[in-house]
């Protein structure tokens, strides 16, 4: 999916326990994220990228000054959410 290109399909969205304590970790320092945050960026987001070894890359705004990335892999029948990252806005998104 391109940038401004809509949501994803449908599908289940499965955390991995990497991706489930990435909350916890981010919590300890100070970047609150909530998996319905996580999840809306899912269904629709800003940019949809291509990542490493065929997984995706989905964007989305954070705050003002950082947006969240989620690395997912698509499988047939769910999303799988490998982990997320907040990320300065400036360094992902390009000027308007």
């Amino acid at each position: 999916m391109s940038p401004g290109g809509g949501g994803l399909e449908t599908k289940p969205v499965r955390f991995t326990s990497h991706a489930s304590e990435k909350f916890v970790i981010l919590a300890r320092h100070g970047c609150h994220v909530e998996r319905s945050q996580a999840l809306t960026i899912l269904a629709q987001p800003d940019a949809v990228t291509q990542g490493h070894r065929g997984r995706r890359v989905a964007q989305g705004p954070l705050d003002q000054r950082h947006v969240l990335r989620i690395v997912f892999e698509e499988h047939e029948n769910e999303l799988v959410v490998v982990t997320f990252f907040p990320a300065r806005r400036g360094r992902y998104e390009s000027p308007v």
